[in-house]
């Protein structure tokens, strides 16, 4: 469990001194992660409006910045799972905030001189959407290594509120502070990135399962694929996710509706994008306290499809406060969903794998959310930004019925313990499987 943990096995995670700077380092780099996205976003569909582009050309701009940080990841994911089981997991998670401190910088630099363009927009995406490749990873698989098993399902709600903190307060902050001066806002994300780097430091020396060195890289890579594809509920978790955001993302879409649909202000726009993250961080508070215990498989189908209804019901509204109550639904659902899939995920993976198999999921995350921006920008300059997203929530009650049937593992998977001969599996894999 690593430096700072009690001889007297703690009761919750919060009482782990690793698992505490591993949680602020999470907090403060997600904070400063979507305050930067929702700013960058921002800043490109008014350039895209303010040159003359319509409202469909601009949602096109929002599937391009959407795309151009899907794609790094997309390519990088075989070798970032592979980092991250095969090098210091904090290192990796040192270096890519690191990263994204420069992105930060840079921004505030080029915002406080008045030179945005839409290519340094597009550049900054690219270059985010490598670092996020590389730092997701290593941050998921990290966590298990901090506590004990019997409290990693309550270790994922507690990571769950963090990122979801830094999904809502994030662009409130970014928003906010743009409305006062568009380059605070980035000089505050760099100094969040300064103290996520700085906690992330903290954590100390931390127990990794080495790999098999008879392994060479590229089979190391196939074999995490290969573990992924042959256990169904990891591949039927990951999938439905992928398929149902994917098809049913409406974030990248909130400027569009708030501009020209809701017709609001910063304020609004703030209020909008906090909605989402609101939902998913007192869902996730409540299962830090009230962890879920039965009949995760149905529950974690059922919660997807309210994730579609309310986003149809989101895309027909025209009423702000509607609206609010649509994406804080969303937000409710989606990470009902998520605590499931996380804790499934991780309690049905050896750790030698987690690295890569973190990286799968986080691609196929990044694919729902990035890829799913650029696919609904693309279907509203189509169709229009209301069919794209009513269109959408269909697709995801639809993929609910369908993964239903081709999954029956979701269905009948009633508890967070792995069967028997899996168990066996995971326990010769992680000898001191109690620990990781």
């Amino acid at each position: 469990m690593g430096i700072g943990v009690s001889a007297t096995e703690p009761t919750h995670p919060i009482h782990i001194h690793n698992f505490r700077a591993y949680w602020i380092a999470r907090l403060t780099m997600t904070l400063a992660q979507y305050a930067m996205l929702l700013v960058i976003q921002w800043q490109a569909y008014n350039l895209a409006r303010d040159s003359g582009m319509n409202v469909a050309e601009g949602s096109g701009t929002l599937a391009i910045i959407g795309l151009l940080q899907f794609l790094p990841l997309f390519v990088l994911t075989p070798f970032s799972g592979l980092a991250a089981d095969r090098f210091d997991r904090r290192m990796i998670g040192i270096l890519m905030i690191l990263l994204q401190l420069g992105c930060a910088a840079a921004l505030a630099w080029f915002s406080w001189n008045e030179a945005v363009t839409l290519p340094i927009l597009f550049a900054i995406a690219i270059v985010l959407g490598i670092a996020r490749g590389f730092v997701g990873p290593a941050m998921s698989a990290l966590s298990p290594n901090l506590v004990p098993k019997l409290l990693l399902p309550t270790a994922i709600a507690l990571s769950s509120i963090s990122w979801q903190v830094g999904m809502m307060a994030g662009p409130a902050i970014g928003a906010m502070l743009y409305a006062v001066e568009p380059a605070l806002s980035y000089a505050v994300a760099a100094a969040l990135f300064v103290v996520a780097a700085f906690a992330l430091a903290l954590v100390g020396k931390v127990p990794q399962p080495a790999m098999r060195k008879d392994q060479r890289p590229i089979g190391a890579i196939v074999d995490g694929l290969r573990y992924v594809v042959q256990n169904k509920m990891v591949l039927s978790a990951i999938t439905l996710d992928l398929f149902a955001v994917f098809l049913a993302g409406a974030n990248a879409l909130i400027p569009v509706f708030a501009r020209d649909i809701l017709h609001t202000d910063e304020f609004g726009l703030a209020l909008l994008v906090s909605a989402t993250p609101a939902g998913a961080l007192i869902t996730a508070i409540f299962f830090s306290f009230s962890p879920l215990r039965t009949q995760v498989g149905p529950k974690m189908l059922w919660a997807v499809a309210v994730f579609g209804l309310a986003t149809i019901v989101f895309g027909l509204s025209s009423n702000l406060w509607l609206s609010l109550a649509m994406l804080f639904v969303i937000g409710a659902a989606d990470m009902f969903s998520v605590y499931v899939r996380q804790s499934l995920v991780q309690l049905y993976t050896p750790d030698d794998k987690r690295g890569r198999v973190s990286s799968v999921s986080l691609m196929t995350i990044s694919a729902s959310n990035e890829g799913g921006d650029a696919f609904s920008g693309t279907l509203a300059f189509l169709i229009g930004p209301v069919a794209a997203i009513v269109a959408g929530g269909v697709g995801a009650i639809v993929t609910v019925g369908l993964w239903s049937r081709i999954f029956p593992v979701l269905r009948t998977t009633k508890t967070f313990d792995p069967p028997d001969h899996l168990l066996e599996q995971l326990q010769s894999a992680n000898p001191d499987g109690a620990k990781t």
